[in-house]
């Protein structure tokens, strides 16, 4: 069993317009509205690619039934606790020639008692698991120190945990000894101070990221791939996608494929390349934060994965 800890479920809105002009009262050509947050993503893409998953996030009343089910249709365990505020909203606008706008909503503050069943309910799904994700932002509410303790606290049962944050929390999670830390290029660029403009440039984070104790530091670069360091070699896995649809969610899927490989026990060069499809996978459907099976075994053998020098 993986466990998913992607405490701030969301609300996805789809809008598909011929183009955005800002100040203007427009119709979108359609509108699509989708249970969403980066660990939803993570938790229905490992259940797409065939590994019991469960997640734990927060739902509302409004969305309970709509996310129960929707967890339910893709095979995941869906642990919801409940808050009486509603989900945040994120809101992408796609523009017929492939540009997305995002708009984020700040979501609920989470009392203490929300933040007590939370983490209680992670406990107690983190004991029967072998994989433990960590994703996204965490709920107004929350420390940034979160995401870290949660690592130590899996140590101590001998549970490895992925772990994929920003800001603050992305710096406490560098100093926690997760075993992968996966950060895109302008979070690593934030954490070192440094532009990550190279494959080089990430390949040297990712080593610093091993020195302070991540074992298996990853890199996302978009569409140039990413780049990972298992503590001997630096690897760059890519793939040419032919046409895009939906970019957004993508880094989510890469980070779902590294789960499933890494539980199942491949070695980090092969599941950088499992990754990388399964974010080709996703930028290839509309749907924001999903694969589909088929879809990432057609493009497995397409992705390109080398040792970088040095």
């Amino acid at each position: 069993m993986i466990t998913v800890a992607g405490f701030n479920t969301a609300i996805d809105h789809l809008f598909l317009l011929d183009a955005l002009v800002p100040g203007a009262v427009q119709r979108a050509l359609r509108a699509e509205l989708y249970p969403g947050g980066k660990g939803l993503h993570v938790a229905q893409t490992i259940a797409a690619l065939g590994e019991r998953v469960q997640l734990v996030g927060l739902t509302d009343a409004t969305h309970r039934n709509l996310i129960t089910r929707r967890m339910a249709e893709r095979g995941v365990l869906f642990h919801g606790v409940e808050i009486d505020q509603p989900l945040r909203t994120c809101i992408a606008v796609r523009e017929r020639e492939g540009r997305f706008t995002e708009l984020l909503s700040p979501g609920p503050n989470v009392p203490a008692s929300t933040r007590e069943q939370l983490l209680r309910t992670w406990s107690r799904c983190a004991e029967e698991s072998e994989l433990l994700v960590m994703s996204g932002s965490l709920p107004r509410g929350f420390g940034a120190d979160t995401y870290a303790l949660m690592v130590r606290q899996a140590a101590g049962m001998g549970v490895p945990c992925l772990v994929d944050a920003s800001g603050d929390a992305l710096r406490h999670a560098a100093d926690s000894e997760a075993r992968l830390l996966k950060p895109n290029r302008d979070e690593a660029s934030d954490l070192t101070g440094f532009p990550v403009r190279t494959l080089k440039d990430a390949a040297d984070v990712a080593r610093a990221l091993h020195a302070q104790g991540i074992a298996q530091p990853v890199v996302t670069l978009g569409a140039e791939g990413a780049v990972a360091f298992d503590g001997c070699a630096a690897w760059h896995a890519s793939i040419t996608v032919t046409h895009s649809a939906n970019t957004v969610g993508s880094g989510d899927c890469l980070l779902a494929g590294l789960a499933v490989a890494l539980k199942r026990g491949e070695p980090l060069d092969e599941a950088l390349g499992l990754g990388v499809a399964c974010g080709a996978a996703n930028a290839m459907d509309e749907e924001t934060g999903y694969v589909r099976r088929e879809c990432v075994d057609a493009l497995l053998g397409q992705v390109r994965v080398r040792r970088l020098d040095g």
